[in-house]
């Protein structure tokens, strides 16, 4: 009856002797399990340990993280050419800014350097050229000043157009003024003053029999508005360059639709 004790010491003895046998060798002799049942053991270990609510909420929030939160390791030279040459402008517009506050460093220069970009606001040429228009007598100045409000009216959709494309925010918080709402100008991009200012000049320049001193401080004014708005933190300077594209491509296109005599003479009779 005590004979089948000795198979069983042989037994013992041989997966004693077997290393695989082993505790810390027994996954050796598992069958290799997939990657997502790994994640199903890893998650339940540690649900075993009480860490199944902060791991969920780890996971969550890194699937919950934005596309620009996420670390680029092979960015297109075009976006880091872009990114500098954006961040140089507000840098250099802040820098230029010297207005922007009654607390800034020329802070007491603010309201003149305002007034400065005044002089080209939509509201005072619109109204001015519509008094010009109705006390005009000659063919000629009806023309011009017909063509002028054509173009006054033209640049206000355009800048406004586009700065509701774009809705770039300036520099600065500087909230725009009532004039700014009459004349839908209340983004950055493009700067309507700067626009402006360069249609006006390049249509007075063509149009108008000037001395040569009167067309270089049509120049010098034109550049000057530009800059007030960039001192007053209304605008970067890549926005006035804009706004120095835009006023130079609207009057080309005003003098491709330039309205000849005879159709402003009708025009003018409507009033």
């Amino acid at each position: 009856m005590k004979m089948p004790a000795a198979p069983q010491k042989r037994n013992r003895v041989r997966d004693r002797n077997n290393a695989l046998a082993r505790p810390e060798f027994m996954s050796l002799n598992q069958a290799a399990t997939s990657p997502q049942e790994g994640r199903n053991f890893s998650r339940k270990q540690s649900g075993q340990y009480g860490n199944s609510s902060e791991g969920a909420r780890e996971r969550r929030q890194s699937q919950q993280l934005p596309e620009e939160d996420c670390m680029q390791l092979n960015p297109s030279f075009k976006g880091i050419a872009w990114n500098s040459l954006m961040a140089i402008d507000i840098a250099m517009s802040k820098r230029l800014g010297v207005c922007a506050h009654t607390t800034s460093s020329w802070g007491s220069a603010r309201s003149m350097v305002k007034l400065i970009g005044i002089t080209s606001h939509g509201f005072p040429w619109i109204l001015g050229t519509v008094i010009c228009l109705w006390k005009s007598n000659t063919l000629a100045g009806q023309e011009v000043l017909v063509n002028l409000l054509l173009a006054l009216f033209l640049d206000i959709l355009t800048v406004a157009g586009l700065q509701k494309l774009m809705k770039r925010r300036g520099p600065y918080e500087v909230n725009p003024s009532i004039l700014d709402y009459l004349v839908l100008d209340v983004y950055a991009f493009p700067a309507g003053h700067a626009s402006r200012a360069t249609m006006v000049s390049k249509f007075f320049l063509n149009h108008l029999v000037l001395a040569i001193p009167l067309r270089v401080l049509l120049v010098l004014w034109a550049f000057s508005v530009g800059l007030s708005r960039i001192m007053i933190g209304r605008h970067h300077i890549s926005d006035v360059m804009g706004g120095f594209v835009t006023g130079y491509l609207q009057f080309n296109f005003v003098e491709v639709l330039w309205l000849s005599s005879s159709t402003c003479q009708m025009l003018s009779s409507l009033w």
